[in-house]
Formats: C-alpha cells, structure tokens, sequence
C-alpha cells in the first residue's frame, strides 16, 4: 500500500451495490499525468469535510484491488483518512487543467485503439477526442431501481459493511435516472458509435432541471447544455472508463464515457494583429 497524491476528475452518478450499498466510480491523476481509479468508493458515505471535487487533489492510502483486473483500480484503506487538497481553476481557458490532463496522456482519436488496449488489458481509463458529436440520445428507461438490487442494497445499508464506520442513520438511496443519456459520434476514422454517459454531472443537470421544469423540457435542457454547449461550442474530449462487469469480456466495447473535458477553444491571435507598421 502507498499514499497516492490523486488528482479527481471522474465521479460517476451512483449505483446501487449489494455488498456496499451505494457506489461512486471515482477516477483521476496522479501527479505524473497516469491515469488511477478509486474503486470501491462510497463517496456518499464520506463525512462533508472529506467530499472531494472535481479536479481537487485529494490524499490517501491506496492498494492494488485483486479482485479489479482492471490496471488502473486501487481500493482506499482508510475511507476517514482522505485529506483534500487544492483546486485546479479554469482561469485563462483552463490552461491549468488543459495543461496538466492533455499534455501528459495520449489523447486517442481512434476508438478501435481503445478498445484493443482493453481487450489486451494494457489500459481500462483514455482520454478521447471525438472527430464530430452527431447527436445527444436520451432513451427512457425505468424510473426506479430493480426491486432486487433495491432490497440488496438497503439490507445492506441495514447491515453496515466494509466501510460500517460510516453514520447510515439518514441516508437515503440515490433516485435512479429515468433516462440513458448517451452521445452518438464518430472517430477519426468515421466509425460511428454510441456510448452512454455516466458522469455524475449529467444525472445532478437532469435532478435540478426538474425542479424548475417537467420532464420533456428537463430532458431539452441537458440536450441543451451536452449538445449545444460541450459539443458545439467548446474543446470537448470525452473520458472513457470500462465497467468492472465487462472489461476483457468479448464485447464490442466495454466502455462508457464516465465524464467529459470541455474546456473553451483557444483561438490563436491573427498573425497581422502583432504586425505594427
């Protein structure tokens, strides 16, 4: 085991879990730029000074998990010894964080390339650049959790678990999404695919979205901000995680996009706008 400098910059929107009844993937950098993922995490469970952001630095005690094939996933030691860091800001057009995130990983723009370092197990986390978002799907599925993952989870909220030094007292389970969101591009090859979003962002623009709008309207405004916005007016790259269900398994792809990098367009000055005469 080691203490690991992390730098977060993927939080999934939670599942339910049998054995730890609510889960988080959560999955960053460490300070050489390489990818490592924080699996399990119950995030929810952390007391609030211990809730990390998004592209904070956080530290803590991590190991190799054995029963994660995936490379990059480690399991936390001790879920109450996180200690939070720094935040890298967005100012100057998220140079910081352009900076740190792009220069120091391939960026892949083929996804059959990605999709081959999983099957061959070299990596499970990339950071990918559509050549083109074609659209935003949004596929009602049910509203509710299945009613034996649901069971599973609160009999095991009941029960505590392997972080039972967590307070459960109040907790409530996390509302399933009604909606598969999902962006629908192609690579540098024009190979089209679609892969759906599980960030934990999207889920929480779909919850506040509905407290102002009905439903229809609610789906609109993150097509809105997924489509309109990251797509088509920012520097969108997309991260790319495999599930533990199927990483290796003969699949197509075993990834989803498990959060998206969208800082603004750096627009180069013009040549003639420093020539003085």
């Amino acid at each position: 085991m080691t203490k690991e400098r992390v730098l977060i910059a993927v939080k999934t929107y939670p599942t339910l879990s049998e054995k730890y009844t609510e889960l988080v993937c959560t999955a960053g950098f460490r300070e050489d730029g390489s990818w490592i993922r924080i699996y399990p995490s119950p995030f929810r469970f952390l007391e609030d000074q211990q809730r990390y952001g998004k592209y904070q630095w956080i530290e803590l005690e991590l190991d190799k998990n054995p029963r994660d094939q995936r490379p990059e996933s480690y399991r936390p030691i001790n879920i109450d010894d996180i200690q939070l860091g720094e935040k890298i800001p967005t100012t100057r057009s998220w140079e910081e964080r352009r900076n740190f995130i792009l220069s120091k990983n391939t960026v892949y723009t083929n996804l059959q390339t990605v999709i081959d370092g999983a099957k061959s197990n070299q990596f499970s986390l990339a950071v990918f650049k559509p050549t083109e978002i074609l659209n935003f799907v949004a596929k009602k599925v049910d509203s509710d959790w299945k009613i034996n993952r649901k069971q599973a989870a609160l009999i095991s909220l009941k029960q505590g678990s392997l972080f039972e030094d967590q307070d459960r007292s109040d907790f409530k389970l996390m509302p399933k999404l009604p909606y598969k969101f999902s962006y629908h591009f192609c690579d540098d090859q024009g190979q089209e695919s679609t892969l759906m979003i599980e960030d934990w962002e999207i889920g929480q623009l779909f919850w506040n979205c509905r407290k102002k709008y009905d439903e229809a309207t609610s789906v609109e405004k993150v097509k809105e901000k997924y489509l309109e916005d990251f797509a088509r007016t920012k520097d969108l790259h997309l991260f790319l995680g495999t599930t533990y269900k199927f990483h290796m398994m003969n699949v197509n792809n075993p990834y989803v996009i498990v959060g998206t990098f969208h800082p603004p367009h750096i627009i180069q000055p013009s040549l003639f706008q420093s020539q003085k005469f």
